[in-house]
């Protein structure tokens, strides 16, 4: 019972439960008032994100956008392209500063993997986003040479400052290397507007998803309706996704 107790108050302890917590117990205040304006928005708001922080809604969105990739059984390419996800500057490190960001780990492994199978090149391609930040390419260079890939077979992108560029600069490599069969890695989440980028600049991928987070639809119990940081920030990373598209449609 204290078990149960402690797992369904724990959610409205922390953030983004204790914010919901405060902007319902102040709908439910001025209410009481009879200030209808300002009651009903801050329940609508406080419904609103517990609505975007619960497992099933991220689980949905990011379904939209992994559905129609698969790993391939049998991949076969001549090149790697492994798209960068994000690092920690300056942070320390067994080799030296900086390190991936959780997401882009799990990519790293994955091209890893996919190299170790195939012996082919690797090519990393990210800079940084805004000046006077670090390029992400010398960072996850260093931890493909610790886990093993040759130096030799690590090639380096570092300019890029968005998806279209990654794909822009990446396939000027492939181009003057050689490299006709490139295997795209990226997040599941990532890869459809990955994909989309490459068919722009006229360089065609094979898709191989790394990470993937939602899986097939599963039966939910009552925890999943609780609120979660975590299912938070993956509502916004598959809204950042559907909205980039929207955007690449537009401007591309």
């Amino acid at each position: 019972m204290i078990f149960v107790l402690k797992k369904a108050l724990s959610p409205f302890i922390l953030p983004p439960g204790i914010i919901i917590v405060l902007l319902l117990i102040t709908a439910l205040v001025f209410l009481t008032r009879k200030r209808w304006a300002a009651g009903f928005t801050n329940l609508i708001i406080g419904m609103l994100l517990w609505a975007l922080s619960m497992p099933p809604v991220p689980a949905y969105l990011l379904r939209g956008l992994e559905g129609d990739f698969k790993i391939p059984e049998n991949p076969r390419g001549d090149v790697i392209i492994l798209l960068g996800g994000g690092v920690h500057e300056d942070v320390p490190d067994l080799t030296g500063a900086g390190a991936p960001s959780e997401e882009m780990f799990a990519r790293i492994v994955t091209a890893v993997r996919l190299q170790r199978k195939l012996n082919v090149p690797v090519i990393i391609s990210g800079g940084s986003v805004f000046q006077g930040r670090k390029a992400e390419a010398p960072i996850v260079r260093r931890f493909l040479s610790d886990l093993g890939v040759p130096e030799s077979k690590i090639l380096m992108e570092a300019k890029s400052r968005d998806t279209i560029e990654n794909a822009k600069y990446t396939c000027e490599i492939c181009r003057e290397h050689g490299y006709r069969k490139p295997l795209l890695v990226t997040s599941a989440f990532h890869m459809k507007r990955a994909v989309a980028s490459f068919e722009k600049t006229d360089c065609k991928v094979l898709p191989f998803p790394a990470a993937f987070k939602a899986g097939k639809q599963r039966k939910y119990l009552w925890e999943d309706f609780l609120p979660s940081a975590s299912s938070l920030e993956g509502t916004a990373v598959a809204l950042h996704e559907h909205l980039g598209l929207l955007f690449y449609k537009i401007a591309y």
